[in-house]
């Protein structure tokens, strides 16, 4: 493990002590690469914003107050604050004045009716009709192989008595 730790650059090795730090010790090798991954992104965004300030501000080069400010409006932009709990608290109370509807079913717990479920009992069964024995012709093996015409029992316009026919039925309802 020392070995690894010698091959990684100096970012990984400051992810992985941080990792460690905060207590985590199994993870797999890809979340360091996603770590920096995020770490490059968040660092070449902030200061691709406070090189647009350095530039707004007729300066020559960034400074430590573009950075802050550029941080500043990545922190008011991605984050959100929550309401402050005055707030949440009073809306909760406006909320609470109106009373729950009376509750008409009886014990136990209250199921939609069948024809509103999707797991109403249901079945679809495929019946073959059978087919009438054809009689096969046999072919000597010298002679050249032809597609013979069907016969009129087997002419498209037949099909679709060949086909299965499909019957649908709901199971029968308990009464208790």
């Amino acid at each position: 493990m020392a070995g690894e730790d010698e091959d990684l650059p100096r970012d990984a090795k400051i992810v992985k002590r941080l990792l460690k730090s905060m207590g985590v010790e199994d993870y797999e090798p890809r979340v360091i690469h996603q770590f920096l991954e995020l770490w490059y992104r968040y660092v070449v965004d902030v200061l691709s914003d406070a090189q647009v300030y350095s530039e707004h501000a007729g300066k020559g080069a960034i400074d430590c107050d573009d950075v802050k400010l550029a941080i500043q409006s990545k922190v008011n932009f991605s984050f959100s604050q929550p309401p402050p709990r005055e707030v949440l608290l009073e809306l909760a109370r406006n909320r609470n004045k109106i009373p729950l509807p009376k509750s008409i079913a009886g014990p136990g717990v209250s199921l939609p009716p069948d024809q509103d479920t999707l797991i109403s009992p249901n079945y679809q069964l495929a019946i073959p009709k059978k087919q009438a024995a054809q009689p096969v012709e046999e072919m000597e093996e010298d002679e050249e192989t032809v597609e013979p015409t069907p016969p009129q029992e087997q002419r498209p316009t037949d099909l679709p008595q060949n086909t299965p026919h499909r019957v649908s039925f709901p199971l029968a309802k308990r009464t208790n």
